[in-house]
Parts: structure tokens; C-alpha cells; sequence
């Protein structure tokens, strides 16, 4: 039977309480760490070499609805009533609202390093060392809003932007390319700063210090973040039946992307899974 993810402001306070403390549990049996692992290996971009599986290609979508299972799947072993709720930035936009309040995610790092000094993931509360990063910081850190120069939240129209877009991705596959939902909803535009970033990336920017870079998984908003624009694939889904993702066969013999972007039949590494496989996730969850 299906599971529900649910909006995070509608959470009960049981409920914040079991999905925090099965959180800590995954991290204290050293589970947690391994998604930050996986997340830094396979962020690669335009400019690497290899395959691009999570990042700046088309399966940034489905990649990320598996490692979203995964994680899923490791908290309800601890407790079989946690599913991850999702954070519509839309709708909640306030740095002191709803998932930045004591009692789930704690709020923005305090001035100077950002470090994140209230709620259960502070590092002084000993539940949450950084043992995986891409720096030396063993503490985590945030800066909602981005203080010393401020960005704003993506809105509706944001969304919109990317919902109404019926094709899933385009040629060449990558950060570059202007139509297409994937990319318009990953969000990577033109120029630098923070006009160049859309939805999701903008996101990241928003909330700083430990979301930005490969290690984002090391701030436990990263799997709220990620149902919402696992959501928002499901409504472009439904808004675009017709659709599907796109490259629907490998680039081919000559082509700069052949052997760097995953096709629809393709396995999609780490896992032995294709694109196509992960289309339906009606049959494992749904949404509230």
C-alpha cells in the first residue's frame, strides 16, 4: 500500500519528533553519511569528465527520486511511520517558519562562521558532526536568505515557468540549454550570480553554507527540498501526459554528450535502475 508524503506545516508535533529522531538514528548508525558520499561522487558537471547522472542532465530527476527512496527507505526502518514531508518555498517563505523552528530543522547559523547553534542538528547538541565534506567544517552551517547579500526565495510564477514547459529536456543535455522542464526546474540560467539561479538551485543558494556544493546532503533540509521538486515532476507529469523523459535513446557516435547523459532505458548508476523504471511512484507513495 502507498505511503503519503506530507506538506512539512502540516506535520503533527509526533510527528516532526519521529521523523527528527529517525534522522539522528540513520546518522548515528553511520547510514547517513553514505548518502553524503554518494551525493559528492555523482555531482559532476558541464566541465568533468564522465557521466553526469545526478546533476546537470536529464536524470537530475529521477536520480534524485532514488536517492530520495533510499533515504526514505533507511528512516522507516527505524520507524515504519516516517515518510519524508516535503517544503513548498512558495508558500513558506519566512527564515523563522516552518521547517526553521526548534522543534524540526533548527534555524539560520549564527553571524560570522553559520554555524547553526539551536534544534536537534546543532552541532554542539553532539547528534550531528560532519564527517563527509568538501571542506574541513565539522559543524553544520546555513545562512537563510543569504545576509551579507540577500536573495529571495523562487515564487509560483517560478514554477510555473517550468510547469508549462511540455518538453522534458532538450539537446545538449546539460546547464546550458534554455527550454525543457528539467532544466528550468533544476535551474541553471545564463550569466553569473544570483540571477542565474532558478527553483531548485536558487534554493540551495537561499539556505547557503552547507547547501551549496556536493555536500548539501549534510543538511537534512536537502530531502525536503527534494520532494517538493520531486512533486513538482509529478505535476508537470500529469500536467503533460504525453510527455516522457527525454533522451529517449543515447546520444550518438560523434556526439560531444554521448556516454555523459543517462537515456530513458539506460541503468542509472549507482543503481541497477533506468529512467523509465522510476516514471510511476504511485505504487510506493503519493502526495498530500
Amino acid at each position: 500500500m502507498a505511503y503519503t508524503r506530507k506538506d512539512v506545516t502540516t506535520l503533527t508535533r509526533t510527528e516532526k519528533r519521529r521523523f527528527v529522531d529517525a534522522l539522528l538514528e540513520v546518522k548515528r548508525r553511520g547510514e547517513y553519511d553514505e548518502f553524503v558520499r554518494t551525493h559528492i561522487e555523482y555531482y559532476v558537471a558541464d566541465g568533468e569528465k564522465g557521466l553526469r547522472a545526478a546533476h546537470m542532465a536529464p536524470s537530475f530527476l529521477p536520480w534524485h527520486r532514488r536517492f530520495l527512496l533510499d533515504l526514505e527507505q533507511a528512516l522507516r526502518r527505524v520507524d515504519p511511520s516516517v515518510t519524508v514531508p516535503y517544503w513548498d518555498w512558495t508558500k513558506d517563505r519566512s527564515a523563522t517558519a516552518s521547517p526553521w523552528t526548534a522543534d524540526l530543522l533548527g534555524g539560520t547559523g549564527r553571524g560570522g562562521d553559520h554555524r547553526v547553534t539551536a534544534g536537534p542538528f546543532a552541532y554542539d547538541g553532539g547528534a550531528w558532526p560532519i564527517r563527509v565534506n568538501v571542506t574541513d567544517i565539522a559543524y553544520l552551517t546555513r545562512d537563510l536568505g543569504r545576509s551579507a547579500d540577500p536573495i529571495t526565495l523562487p515564487t509560483a510564477s517560478d514554477l510555473k515557468w517550468a510547469l508549462d514547459d511540455p518538453v522534458y529536456d532538450t539537446a545538449p543535455w546539460d546547464s546550458t540549454v534554455s527550454k525543457g522542464f528539467r532544466n528550468k526546474l533544476e535551474g541553471w540560467g545564463p550569466g553569473r550570480g544570483a540571477a542565474s539561479w532558478r527553483n531548485h538551485n536558487r534554493v540551495h543558494r537561499w539556505v547557503g553554507g552547507a547547501m551549496v556544493g556536493g555536500a548539501s546532503v549534510n543538511d537534512p533540509v536537502f530531502w525536503l527540498v527534494h520532494a517538493f521538486v520531486d512533486l513538482q515532476w509529478s505535476r508537470w507529469q500529469a500536467r503533460h501526459r504525453d510527455s516522457r523523459y527525454l533522451p529517449a535513446e543515447p546520444p550518438g557516435l560523434g556526439n560531444a554528450q554521448r556516454g555523459r547523459v543517462v537515456a530513458r532505458h539506460e541503468r542509472m548508476p549507482p543503481w541497477d535502475v533506468t529512467p523509465d523504471q522510476l516514471d510511476d511512484h504511485s505504487a510506493i507513495y503519493r502526495y498530500a
